[in-house]
């Protein structure tokens, strides 16, 4: 399965074909010794290709020897960056990409996948353009079709779609790439082929564009924090179904002298791939060392690989589709309006971002990221005050968070709670359902009851969440502390 999808990925990343069998190569070797779940099979993945693709294309020509060093030094910042975030210990960052963003961006993000193998699958040469328009332009000239590139795809696509019915085991990918192979030797095929694969181990060199790493840095970490999404969720899966802990900030660490090694021996940045992950469980891997075997494997596969250079280009494209078409789902963003219309804004936003911006999704994704955190923001800004009056008593609870950003919100509301029950003697702040209150609320807290004080009304708290327990009896027993400053 590796061979066939590391050259079919990296034929998406925009890199020359080969490039793929070194990413998959060295990483695993590199991880083995670093990772925490035992069946994680680092190396080529759709969706990080994909953001490869988009990271280099505005910085040199695809394919051409200055994309590929290019390639090269991204995958060093993406190593760079996991290695960072596990050694800091803040494997935390893997859970902060908020579901709705990647509701919207993977089914996005899929659609492109697809799209963008579309001319190879049918082997058509579509004028320069963007991914879809490239995709249209291919749908609606049958007549600049390859008539044995559609038959090849569509055997492929069968043979792929069948295989895992039959048996989970069977080598549906090899058995396309073999049958494929068989065509296009026995038959002279003369489409898009593979062509030329170096007959060599993984060449190893430092002698990178070191100028243009600036350029890298925003696109790197974004791949870095997006692609681990992926890992994160198959190590989580199978740590739940084995009952075994898994560590954030180890896979953190592998995943990124993984992609060091990648960045060192010609590859591309590279991830975790859930198809590998689960076909390595399903044969009875146990520990992190399956994965050193596959590089194993892989490196002693490279001296022979040039004989695949018949290998028609449409049988990778249609692996590639197959493997990303089950990710265009709908309908979980569509459903996400029934839940809150606020996140399904962010989840559409993304979706729509990431087709409107392609290749460069990174910049959706950074718009993703950048509306869930405002809309967190405005949903905290606001808090709920409950009142009710009872024998001259005021009851009044506010609801969500009370934090420096939403004190001001319950400001207003005690002040219009005052002008509203005049013959009110007593007031009774019901705290219990607070999520979280800081020392700006605290203090806020404070202020209120001493004014409701001197406005002449008994005042008093209950119900303080136990989280709030310590900054509240600290903010209430000392009176050296500061009143909250007025605000216009």
């Amino acid at each position: 399965m590796l061979v066939p999808q590391s050259l079919a990925y990296a034929q998406l990343a925009g890199m020359p074909t080969y490039r793929g069998l070194y990413a998959a190569a060295v990483p695993p070797l590199a991880a083995a010794a670093f990772a925490s779940s035992p069946y994680l099979q680092p190396g080529p993945t759709a969706v990080t290709a994909l953001l490869t693709l988009g990271a280099l294309t505005p910085l040199a020509a695809v394919g051409s020897a200055s994309y590929v060093s290019l390639g090269l030094l991204l995958a060093l910042v993406v190593g760079i960056a996991r290695l960072a975030v596990g050694l800091l210990r803040a494997g935390v960052v893997a859970y902060l990409l908020s579901q709705p963003m990647l509701i919207g961006f993977v089914p996005a993000a899929a659609i492109l996948i697809v799209a963008s193998q579309l001319p190879v699958a049918f082997g058509a040469t579509p004028p320069a353009g963007g991914v879809l328009a490239q995709a249209a332009w291919t749908v609606s000239h049958p007549d600049r079709w390859h008539t044995s590139a559609i038959v090849i795809s569509l055997l492929a696509a069968a043979t792929l779609a069948l295989g895992p019915r039959v048996n989970a085991l069977l080598p549906s990918v090899l058995i396309v790439v073999v049958l494929g192979y068989a065509y296009s030797v026995g038959a002279d095929y003369t489409g898009a082929k593979i062509g030329h694969i170096p007959a060599a181990l993984p060449p190893v060199s430092l002698d990178l564009p070191w100028s243009r790493l600036p350029a890298l840095i925003v696109p790197g970490v974004v791949i870095a924090l997006v692609g681990f999404g992926e890992i994160a969720s198959i190590a989580r899966t199978y740590a739940t179904l084995d009952r075994r802990p898994w560590n954030a900030n180890r896979e953190f660490v592998a995943q990124g002298v993984a992609n060091l090694a990648a960045g060192i021996t010609g590859g591309f940045p590279v991830g975790g791939s859930f198809s590998r992950s689960a076909l390595n469980r399903l044969a009875g891997a146990k520990t992190a060392f399956s994965s050193a075997v596959t590089g194993l494997a892989l490196l002693a596969f490279l001296p022979v690989a040039g004989f695949l250079s018949p290998l028609p280009k449409a049988v990778l494209a249609t692996v590639v589709i197959l493997a990303v078409v089950g990710l265009v789902r709908l309908r979980p963003l569509l459903d996400t309006y029934r839940y809150s219309p606020y996140q399904f804004a962010i989840a559409a936003a993304t979706f729509a971002a990431t087709l409107a911006l392609a290749p460069h999704i990174e910049r959706a994704l950074l718009i993703g990221i950048a509306l869930a955190i405002g809309v967190h923001l405005l949903l905290e800004l606001r808090i709920q005050t409950d009142v009710t009056e009872e024998n001259e008593i005021l009851h009044l609870q506010p609801r969500g968070v009370l934090w420096f950003g939403s004190a001001r919100v319950l400001e207003d509301a005690f002040v219009q709670l005052l002008a509203d029950h005049p013959n009110s003697r007593r007031l009774v702040v019901h705290l219990d359902a607070l999520g979280r209150i800081d020392l700006t609320g605290a203090l806020t807290l404070r202020s209120l009851l001493e004014n409701a004080r001197e406005a002449g009304l008994e005042a008093e708290i209950e119900g303080v969440p136990p989280a709030a327990r310590r900054v509240m009896r600290r903010v209430m027993e000392h009176e050296d502390l500061p009143r909250p400053i007025n605000r216009p």
